[in-house]
């Protein structure tokens, strides 16, 4: 690798491959001036974009199969797996979700195997893919799009704005304004506090989904690059935080999922 110390091993592996908009044109970071894109507005984390659309579209194709070869009989076992996952998803949606919307088991879905999906990138020992991008001329890639906080952002924000849609639908620009103005205190008084306290409690769902999990799994990708400085010995560390990052990814999928179905349960709420 172009990093020679322990510390610019550890940045080159947490740095993402950037374009950028300059005097000079579109631009990608370098080798040489890692920091190019810095501060630009106008960037976008090439690899992070690439590996969350190259795993949505595994995602699609592999459901996509299961539907197309499946059978009324003796299932095989991939559509038994695809099943298992289903009848999974759609018993917690039922469990938490009590309003009427045919969009939420699927979204639940969506979200629980996408998410997964990335996790599970970590699992891939730094060091193979960022070498044989390099040896590509490719300076930097991160391929766990999890551990960009602006695709977890994306993703809550998305969420964020269908509880906001959905709030409005279901319980209409008068009961939605309602919720923010007179609650918890019932009174015209207290509409100041109300609002302070509501608006904050609405803007806190999707900061808290998005940060929960780039915070869960940006560490988790910072400790393999702190055990691959071991060399040959890092092998069993590797092993072990491997067996017990499996859970982290497992758990970090399953409670996005969760509360965007518990959110969105809330804002179906009429009473």
């Amino acid at each position: 690798m172009s990093a020679e110390t322990s510390s610019g091993y550890i940045k080159h592996h947490l740095q993402n491959l950037q374009v950028c908009s300059t005097q000079e044109g579109w631009q990608f970071n370098t080798s040489e001036n890692p920091t190019l894109c810095k501060g630009n507005l106008v960037a976008f984390n090439v690899d992070s974009m690439f590996f969350s659309l190259l795993l949505g579209f595994v995602f699609l194709w592999m459901f996509r199969r299961a539907a197309k070869k499946a059978t009324t009989g003796v299932p095989s076992k991939f559509q038994a797996f695809i099943e298992l996952i289903i009848d999974f998803v759609d018993t917690n949606v039922k469990d938490t979700f009590h309003g009427k919307n045919r969009m939420i088991a699927p979204l639940g879905l969506t979200i629980f195997v996408w998410v997964y999906m990335m996790n599970l990138m970590d699992l891939i020992p730094v060091d193979i893919i960022p070498k044989l991008a390099e040896m590509m001329g490719i300076p930097f890639l991160k391929v766990v799009p999890s551990t960009d906080v602006n695709v977890t952002f994306a993703m809550s924000i998305s969420i964020f704005i269908l509880i906001i849609f959905y709030s409005i639908k279901i319980k209409g620009i008068g009961g939605f304004t309602k919720e923010l103005t007179l609650n918890p205190f019932n009174h015209w008084a207290a509409i100041p506090i109300n609002l302070i306290l509501e608006g904050a409690a609405l803007i806190a769902k999707p900061i808290s989904l998005s940060l929960r999990l780039f915070g869960n799994m940006y560490a988790g990708e910072l400790i393999y690059i702190l055990i691959a400085l071991m060399g040959l010995y890092q092998l069993p560390l590797h092993f072990g935080w491997s067996v017990l990052h499996l859970l982290v990814t497992f758990l970090q999928a399953f409670i996005f999922m969760m509360l965007t179905v518990v959110y969105l349960s809330l804002a179906h709420e009429d009473h």
